[in-house]
């Protein structure tokens, strides 16, 4: 008889034969293995190109190490440099296209990308990034750090038992991974005095390979970074901090600028005279007549002639004109004080229908320049950002070119009623009898200087701009402005001439500051030195 568990069915035994594996099932996962290594290469390709966020600095141990690593550095350097000017000479030649002959497009595009400029500017680079990276890496090697290195003045407390009073006013500074990075290393394989050695040493023989015309340039906007990035150290240091610093910078620079441009336009750029010039809405003869009468009383008749031959010129307006001729080709002639105002405006009599209309010229002149200063970078630098939010993005840079725009448009405006304002002052002041004020002070509205005193106020309208732009416009000035200032005291005697060392020097200078407190310049400057240099 059964049992229960004999009448339950058995289970066929269990097969010991090899599984089978479908080709289609080998030939996925081979193209899954191709496309980690295809993805794999691609990421090692664009760390060519970009670095990521992050990367850590490499220990090296000997010389031979460090001119390996600054060599790769180098090289990398370069030819990112080399496809950067290349890049922006081809779409400066494509501008261009159109007014070329046929048979010379081809050359055109090949001397933008093969030309000498994108040579000079790879080799400035690589070798700034090949001598710093080796300078900095090969100081330690050289000369080793003892085995308690001194404290950093960026490194935070240890001793969580002392509290630590935070300063309102001080400011902070924050480190990305890859700053936080390279500082650790800073303090564990170098004194600070070996970054700015390095990048002094480096910048003063790097530059030597940009022409002549470029080098001051070049040295000048480093050198106001390293003295931004020095300011910003001390004041997070020592909490010191100048209210509106950046509007008041902007300011004294261009009381020197404008003052430059009516009386000595030799200490400006040629390019940036032209620019502000075009900016000022006045014409050439308007502003040539200007800088006669403050160089030596008197300016040029011919100018008035060219003036008298434009086709917006009012009827009121030339005959203030003829007579203001008939002066100064009198016996004995009389030029006056200043230049009539119906020369600086010839479309309009009244000197109070002056600014609206300028403001609204300016404005529009203004509107595409400030537009691609705008939407271009947001485009390059912010793409993702760009991507998942288009509508906001578009709004902010929108806004930017209004406000940058209207700052612009007021500067002139505001410097052009003061132009005429000055003259108004000085005739009434020169009437009165009750009541005068001395004669140097009255003299001072139809001087040289007072335009300088336009250019302050005509400054202030900075304030139209973003709080964050105001700082990088004052940094685009001071250099134009402690240029002119320099060629000025050296015409006078009071400074020293540089000779053709001057560039190299001041080179030398700017990035010997730079590198000393990188952590202080602005983002944009941050993020470049990293993508040539890296950690270390």
């Amino acid at each position: 008889m059964r049992t229960p568990v004999d009448a339950q069915p058995r289970r066929p035994p269990l097969s010991r034969a090899s599984s089978y594996m479908p080709r289609r099932a080998i030939e996925s996962f081979e193209n899954l293995v191709a496309l980690a290594n295809h993805q794999e290469r691609l990421r090692d390709a664009r760390k060519i190109i970009w670095r990521d966020r992050g990367e850590p600095a490499v220990e090296l141990e000997d010389l031979w190490e460090c001119l390996e690593h600054a060599g790769r550095g180098g090289i990398r350097a370069g030819t990112v440099a080399f496809m950067l000017r290349a890049g922006l000479n081809v779409i400066l030649a494509s501008l261009r296209l159109g007014r070329v002959p046929k048979q010379m497009r081809y050359a055109l595009i090949r001397h933008a990308i093969f030309g000498k400029d994108s040579f000079r500017f790879a080799a400035m680079l690589g070798s700034f990034v090949a001598l710093y990276k080796f300078t900095l890496n090969a100081l330690p090697v050289l000369l080793p750090q003892p085995s308690e290195p001194p404290p950093s003045p960026f490194e935070e407390s240890e001793d969580e038992s002392e509290p630590v009073t935070p300063n309102p006013v001080k400011r902070r500074v924050r480190f990305s991974l890859s700053a936080h990075a390279q500082e650790v290393w800073v303090r564990k394989r170098s004194h600070r005095w070996h970054a700015a050695l390095a990048g002094a040493l480096a910048g003063s023989l790097a530059v030597m390979f940009e022409k002549r015309s470029r080098r001051i340039a070049i040295a000048q906007q480093l050198f106001v970074r390293g003295l931004q990035g020095s300011y910003n150290a001390f004041t997070s240091k020592s909490g010191f901090h100048i209210p509106h610093g950046e509007a008041l910078l902007f300011c004294i620079c261009c009381t020197q600028i404008v003052h430059a441009l009516f009386c000595r336009p030799d200490t400006l750029a040629r390019s940036y005279e032209i620019w502000l010039s075009n900016a000022s809405g006045a014409s050439r003869q308007a502003i040539k007549m200007v800088r006669d009468m403050n160089s030596n009383g008197t300016f040029d008749v011919q100018d008035i002639d060219k003036i008298l031959q434009r086709s917006d010129l009012i009827p009121a307006n030339r005959t203030a004109l003829l007579a203001a001729k008939a002066l100064a080709t009198g016996e004995p002639p009389d030029f006056g004080l200043y230049p009539p105002c119906n020369a600086i405006h010839p479309w309009v009599d009244s000197c109070l229908s002056v600014p609206i209309p300028r403001l609204m010229t300016v404005f529009k002149w203004a509107f595409p320049i400030y537009g691609a200063l705008h939407f271009l970078p947001m485009m390059l630098f912010k793409r993702r950002a760009f991507l998942s939010r288009p509508t906001h993005m578009l709004g902010k840079a929108g806004i930017g070119t209004i406000r940058s725009s209207a700052f612009l448009a007021a500067f002139v405006a505001s410097f052009q009623s003061w132009v005429c304002l000055k003259h108004y002052i000085y005739e009434v002041l020169s009437s009165q009898k009750t009541f005068r004020l001395p004669k140097s002070i009255i003299n001072f509205f139809v001087s040289k200087y007072s335009y300088a005193l336009g250019g302050f106020l005509g400054a202030l309208s900075l304030f139209i701009e973003e709080r964050r732009r105001r700082g990088e416009l004052a940094m685009y000035a001071l250099p134009k402005a402690m240029e002119s200032a320099w060629l000025t005291a050296r015409g006078k005697g009071w400074v020293f001439r540089t000779g053709s060392a001057g560039e190299a020097l001041l080179t030398a200078v700017a990035m010997g500051m730079v590198m000393n407190d990188p952590q202080h310049l602005s983002g944009l400057v941050r993020r470049i030195l990293y993508q040539f240099i890296g950690p270390n």
